[in-house]
């Protein structure tokens, strides 16, 4: 029985998917600050989700203790990352305003 050969299979190109691109970023550096301030506005909300649920703790209208502490401990880790990312843009810039010309 003979092989077919490679010339005989058709439409094996149109198989292969091109590769995804990113999104183009814009020049401006509007989506670094669009991010920034996404990532605070989620921060107030996670802040302001927990101070009601830990309100909800004191007065005894709590039902489930699990989701305060989930609310408080999300809150708590997403300030560290916000306060971190800030500490490395203040070094970065730091840095920048360093370099000689």
């Amino acid at each position: 029985m003979p092989v077919p050969s490679i010339d005989s299979v058709s439409g094996a190109a149109a198989v292969v998917a091109p590769a995804p691109t990113a999104p183009a970023a814009p020049a401006d550096g509007s989506g670094f600050a669009s991010a920034v301030t996404g990532a605070v506005d989620e921060l107030q909300q996670l802040q302001a989700t927990s101070n009601q649920l830990a309100v909800s703790a004191v007065t005894g209208d709590l039902t489930d203790i699990h989701s305060a502490m989930i609310a408080s401990t999300r809150a708590s880790v997403t300030l560290e990352l916000v306060a971190a990312v800030r500490n490395k843009g203040v070094d970065a810039f730091t840095e920048i305003m360093r370099m000689q010309a």
